[in-house]
């Protein structure tokens, strides 16, 4: 679901809520003259949180990776991944019937790597799924030109 943040800036909150709650915001370009693109990504939970920044190259084409997955709405074999460019965010989908199952890999960034953290959404497959690639296409476009 596009929300957005304080500065009026577009956020996308994953899945629906529960235990875990994912929000992707604050997308910047830290080098204005480079395709970089970084967003923070963040799961809460009642046991705390965890958040990392997602280094990308223009979004790594995580909205049409998500797209993909909503026009293969009957189904696919095994698991469709994605990485960011420094793999500090994953994704792995597998369908499940008339559901994606998303897995987010979360990674604590170089140097350190200290920790990595995963948890799972369920999206309606289709139309469930094109708004989510939707989202995150309003998030990364929003600052990618």
């Amino acid at each position: 679901m596009i929300d957005y943040d304080d500065s009026g800036r577009p956020a996308v909150q994953v899945g629906d809520p529960g235990p875990v709650r994912l929000l992707l915001s604050e997308p910047t370009r830290p080098f204005e003259d480079e395709p970089t693109l970084d967003f923070l990504i963040r799961a809460c939970g009642p046991w705390g949180s965890v958040e990392t920044s997602v280094q990308t190259w223009d979004g790594d084409g995580l909205d049409t990776f998500l797209a993909s997955l909503a026009e293969g709405f009957r189904g696919w074999e095994g698991a469709r991944t994605w990485h960011s460019l420094c793999y500090d965010l994953t994704l792995s989908a597998e369908h499940r019937g008339s559901h994606v199952q998303l897995t987010w890999g979360i990674r604590d960034r170089a140097p350190s790597e200290e920790w990595h953290f995963e948890t799972t959404t369920a999206h309606a497959a289709g139309e469930d799924m094109r708004n989510l690639a939707a989202d995150i296409h309003t998030l990364i476009a929003g600052i990618a030109k």
